[in-house]
């Protein structure tokens, strides 16, 4: 799951005089020990007067706005309320060169070319040759009407062998989820292949070689798209089909037992970092701690779980567009009514972002939809994973209700495990902030890795 980026955030407009447009997309590379963070701007400086959105790729985050940008006498300067940082650059022959500041001032270079990235290490991340089959495949989902593609890596050993489906986190994501420089399901279905199990990973609707609409789909569109690929795994002869499950990471977690509630023929399935409550339930916990590791001040992160709150209670409360935007934009004004947001922020600019975010089929569905109720119909085998470090969906309150609904549902064949040491990815980390992702040369523990094989071979005999 992406780290969140708070929902009230908008694009404050400066006026300006310069004589150069700098207009269009610069880009600077961060350097913070060995971590490589590249950062997108994008100015608009049509219409006499300068606004902006940034991007940073390697997080997956886009569009945030910048909330103050001014340039004048080749100076340039603007800060990013949402991210809390703020840049300070002077233009040189053609570029910037000045200070990026974010908890720690940063020397950064603003360039209209992406700049080359230094080699960065992944031990992890598997080279021919390999000693098992690797195939390119597609299937179809027919409920959708679409094909998706993918990879099914396949031992190279005789007799039919168990087999998983991998299931990436939210937003789009390729057959690798390749996210931060890392590549972690090539590195699973490599270590799995070797251990005696085939794997196929697909890209998302959308995404890649997959067809489909990827923005207007929600986890259950998604839940089709893996329910397919394992009626595929089953006409495969080398596969035994007794022995299929699904493995789902972050939303891959909650689309795992949604798929296993209402398919019995599943022979297990696997949630790594997987959601136990609701997104309106899990979003605020996960701010808070991400804001927390970020230095953010514990009044700063209590206002936004405060107003969040209010505007996930408003969703709830109705359906049209128009009324929701009513009352979003009456919520704002009491905000900065009582001082709780700065003033000179336009309610209409802040409504409209939240909007596109907010009202998104995606998010919409995410923020109501419970998984308790399809983990108590599960059935199968589960072994559920957290890294202890987790930022992004907290192990200790998510696992308990993982645990609790198979208990209520009367399954008693799982296995539910916080591991030591961990961070959203599966990666040995120091704190677990979504910042550390990109430095952390490891893509995914051994020790879960091992972990996983054991139990899946396991289930299959």
């Amino acid at each position: 799951m992406k780290t969140l980026i708070s929902f009230l955030i908008a694009t404050f407009i400066v006026s300006y005089a310069f004589s150069q447009s700098i207009g269009g997309a610069w880009y600077g590379m961060l350097n913070v020990s060995n971590m490589q963070l590249l950062l997108v701007l994008n100015v608009d400086d049509s219409g006499g007067e300068l606004k902006a959105t940034m991007d940073s790729p390697d997080q997956g985050a886009f569009g945030i706005p910048i909330t103050i940008i001014t340039f004048k006498n080749n100076q340039l300067n603007f800060v990013c309320d949402a991210a809390h940082l703020s840049y300070t650059g002077t233009f040189t022959n053609d570029h910037f060169e000045g200070t990026f500041k974010q908890g720690q001032s940063i020397p950064m270079a603003l360039t209209r070319e992406k700049p080359a990235r230094k080699p960065v290490a992944r031990p992890q991340e598997p080279k021919a040759p390999f000693p098992y089959a690797v195939e390119e495949v597609t299937f179809r989902n027919e409920k959708a009407g679409i094909t998706l593609a993918g990879t099914l890596t396949i031992p190279a050993t005789k007799g039919k062998h168990p087999a998983v489906v991998l299931i990436s986190g939210s937003g789009p994501q390729n057959r690798d989820e390749e996210l931060m420089g890392h590549k972690p399901f090539w590195v699973l279905a490599d270590y799995l292949t070797r251990e005696g199990i085939a794997v196929l990973r697909f890209d998302d609707r959308g995404v890649g070689k997959s067809e489909g609409d990827q923005g207007s789909a929600t986890s259950v569109d998604f839940s089709t798209d893996a329910e397919s690929a394992f009626h595929y795994l089953k006409t495969r002869s080398e596969i035994d089909s007794k022995s299929i499950g699904l493995m789902g990471h972050s939303e891959g977690g909650l689309i795992a037992p949604m798929v296993a509630a209402r398919n019995h023929e599943l022979g297990f399935i696997v949630m790594l970092a997987g959601p136990g409550m609701t997104g309106k339930e899990l979003l605020p916990e996960q701010a808070a701690l991400i804001s927390k590791a970020s230095g953010v001040s514990d009044e700063n992160i209590r206002i936004t779980r405060e107003t969040n709150g209010a505007i996930f209670a408003l969703i709830d409360t109705i359906t049209p567009t128009d009324e929701l935007d009513k009352k979003l934009k009456d919520h704002i004004d009491k905000m900065v009514a009582e001082n709780k947001m700065p003033r000179d922020l336009s309610s209409r600019e802040m409504i409209d972002i939240q909007m596109k975010q907010l009202l998104s089929p995606w998010m919409r569905y995410f923020l109501n939809y419970d998984p308790r109720p399809a983990l108590r119909k599960v059935t199968c085998p589960v072994l559920a994973l957290n890294g202890e470090k987790d930022l992004q969906v907290p192990p200790v309150e998510n696992l308990r209700e993982i645990e609790k609904a198979l208990k209520e549902g009367g399954n008693s064949n799982y296995t539910i495990k916080q591991l030591n040491g961990l961070n959203h990815l599966f990666q040995e980390c120091k704190t677990g902030s979504p910042e550390e992702y990109s430095a952390i040369e490891q893509t995914f523990s051994p020790v879960a890795m091992k972990l996983i094989s054991t139990w899946i071979t396991k289930q299959a005999k």
